[in-house]
């Protein structure tokens, strides 16, 4: 059943799941805002991570001014793809930001010797006293240099991407994956992630446990509570009873444990010392940011000058771009079933491809140093504070753009202890897990040939990445671009996972019923009878157009492609 909305929301017509805002619901706009802003912290962490690992590489490990201007133009084009993603591309609520999977191969083009930085001690002092302008610019024309090498990397791969999304391949492979693919697909996005979430939760256990406390607190033991809200109607003032805890749960849990640790450290309960155990919990830590950062930066095309393109780089990116799109495909999925919405149709994650590869084309012409992604823990929240609106994720689009503009109110956010992330992630990445494995419940757990693909398809995704991770260059095969190819699809949990569960369930024999191919496409054409089946992927205002030429009906990337139908059991 339902839980009680407040007036004017409508309950989900698509699925079972107790949402507040489904999919289409157009919460206020003051509720866009707030709802908007929490996709905005949740996703902060891990946009921000991606310049900060890079700086050292890059040669800006001592040079804040480039940090904030790379800061600002990665939030800047991730609010670009976000509102192209939503209105565009899927149309599921789903936010873009910076991807992991870039960082491997850009980090292994940054480690060849041409690349290596000079003698970082001159860098740091040639930034710090600023009084010779030769050497500034100097100094700038060495990290620059590296991100055009990046730049013209991911503009070259990402053209890959962009080939599989307007070409249909992707939705043709789709026809032969079933739950026993995606699910251990999914699992493993949130139990890859396990060792991030234990490096900053472990920073102070006691944080991040009480982060994990608050956010259990208000999205489930007090997500019934209604709390009573004053607003002026209709010439008078009403009082009425809102889900404040339920929507704002993961906000209100780490704010709380934010300002717990501000506390502490005004108080100077917590270490002052950086090897003392709890010193990450602090607050002041990264204050400096904050100085440092300026008050306005405009990103623009070609910021660092014309991208630079070479065969190695272009190899070793494309690896990334593999486990990047295999990543977004089962991220879309899970989005459907946290939104709302039936599963996603085959011209639906044609157009979401293609539309994040275009979206990592436009982060390597503003130069950001990577390229941009599904974010899983954004779509986990919407599991948790059962917000599925796509107007929420299109405010936070805007508001990704506006704040990326503003480099010091972004840089008040790296004052978040680790500790606080860390908890946070341990609920969201474990949310993410528990999807994954609620696509089985269309499978046959009964058979010994399903729990043998599900069992070794998901041990083997965290089994050979960690083994390759812990035996660095064990992969020699003369050509250094092809190790590197190898090396990053084989350390992608997703990649193995997603790939032993494919091969396994299409070659291992089985019924259709036993693999759950049945239930699934009955609950596919159940999904199908509703008004918002197919119109929630829609591209709006097009309708018209599309069914007016004949020629769209060859475009495998648009609803009116004449073989986009549910798909049926083989």
């Amino acid at each position: 059943a339902h839980a009680q909305a407040p007036q004017g929301i409508k309950p989900n017509s698509f699925e079972s799941v107790d949402l507040v805002y489904s999919l289409n619901d157009r919460p206020p706009w003051y509720l866009c805002i707030l709802l908007g802003f929490q996709h905005y912290i949740l996703a902060f962490g891990g946009i921000i991570a991606i310049p900060l690992i890079l700086a050292e590489p890059l040669c800006i490990k001592d040079n804040n001014v480039a940090k904030s201007q790379l800061i600002c133009t990665i939030f800047f084009v991730s609010g670009i793809c976000t509102l192209l993603q939503t209105a565009v591309g899927t149309r599921l609520p789903i936010l873009q930001g910076g991807t992991f999977s870039y960082i491997t191969p850009t980090l292994a083009i940054l480690a060849l010797p041409k690349w290596k930085c000079p003698a970082s001690a001159v860098l740091s002092m040639q930034i710090r006293n600023g009084t010779n302008m030769l050497q500034m610019e100097n100094s700038d024309e060495v990290w620059m240099a590296r991100m055009r090498e990046i730049q013209g990397a991911i503009l070259v791969a990402s053209l890959l991407q962009l080939v599989l999304g307007l070409s249909g391949l992707v939705g043709l492979v789709l026809r032969f994956i079933g739950p026993l693919a995606i699910a251990p697909t999914i699992n493993l996005i949130g139990l890859s992630l396990f060792i991030e979430a234990g490096k900053k939760s472990g920073g102070h256990w006691g944080i991040a446990a009480l982060t994990v406390c608050l956010i259990l607190l208000f999205s489930q033991y007090l997500s019934k509570v209604d709390v009573p809200m004053i607003a002026y109607k209709d010439k008078k003032w009403r009082v009425f009873q809102y889900p404040l805890f339920k929507l704002f749960s993961a906000l209100f849990g780490m704010c709380g444990a934010w300002l717990f640790c501000l506390l502490l450290t005004i108080f100077d309960v917590l270490p002052s010392k950086s090897d003392e155990y709890g010193f990450s919990a602090r607050t002041d830590i990264n204050l400096n940011a904050v100085t440092n950062s300026p008050w306005l930066h405009i990103p623009y095309p070609g910021q660092w000058g014309l991208p630079t393109v070479s065969v190695s780089s272009v190899l070793g990116m494309m690896a990334g771009v593999l486990a990047s799109t295999m990543e977004s495909i089962g991220d879309y999925y899970a989005c459907a079933r946290l939104s709302g919405a039936p599963p996603p149709p085959n011209h639906a994650i044609n157009r979401g491809i293609a539309v994040e590869a275009i979206g990592c084309i436009l982060a390597g012409l503003w130069g950001t140093g990577n390229g941009t992604t599904s974010y899983s823990q954004n779509i986990a929240a919407l599991g948790i504070t059962k917000v599925g609106s796509r107007l929420v994720l299109q405010t936070t689009g805007i508001l990704m753009i506006i704040l990326g503009i503003f480099g010091k109110f972004g840089a008040v956010f790296i004052t978040i202890p680790e500790p606080v992330i860390g908890g946070m992630f341990l609920v969201m990445f474990g949310m993410i897990a528990a999807v994954g494995i609620s696509n089985l419940q269309y499978v046959d757990l009964n058979s010994s040939r399903n729990l043998l693909i599900l069992g070794f398809s998901t041990f083997s995704g965290l089994v050979l990445p960690t083994w390759f991770q812990s035996n660095p260059g064990i992969i020699d095969t003369g050509m250094k671009e092809l190790d590197q190819v190898i090396v990053v699809l084989f350390t992608t949990h997703m990649f193995i996972g997603g790939f032993f569960g494919f091969i396994l369930d299409n070659t291992i024999p089985g019924t259709d019923k036993e693999r759950g191919i049945s239930s699934w496409q009955d609950k596919v054409q159940e999904d199908s009878k509703n008004m918002c089946d197919q119109s929630c992927y829609d591209i709006p205002y097009c309708n018209g157009v599309l069914k007016r030429f004949r020629c769209f009906q060859y475009l495998p990337f648009l609803p009116s492609f004449k073989t986009n139908q549910p798909r049926t059991s083989k």
